[in-house]
């Protein structure tokens, strides 16, 4: 947990020094992305295709949501 005492000291910076504050807290937030993906690694990714289930499931709700609009007019 961030400290009171800490956002008082960061409130009375300087814009240039708040400016600052964040350039070195996102140059750390990046490396830390950077080292979770480990270099001559693979790593799972979903594909579309051959997803035969959702594609039902979203042409359900298409025909569904059509019939709905149907209705209303």
């Amino acid at each position: 947990m961030v400290s009171s005492e800490l956002l008082n000291i960061l409130q009375g910076l300087s814009r240039a020094e708040k400016l600052y504050i964040v350039q070195v807290l996102i140059s750390g937030l990046a490396q830390q992305e950077a080292d979770l993906i480990k270099p001559e690694q693979s790593y799972p990714v979903w594909s579309p295709y051959n997803a035969f289930e959702a594609a039902n499931t979203m042409l359900e709700v298409l025909q569904a949501t059509q019939t709905q609009n149907n209705a209303e007019c």
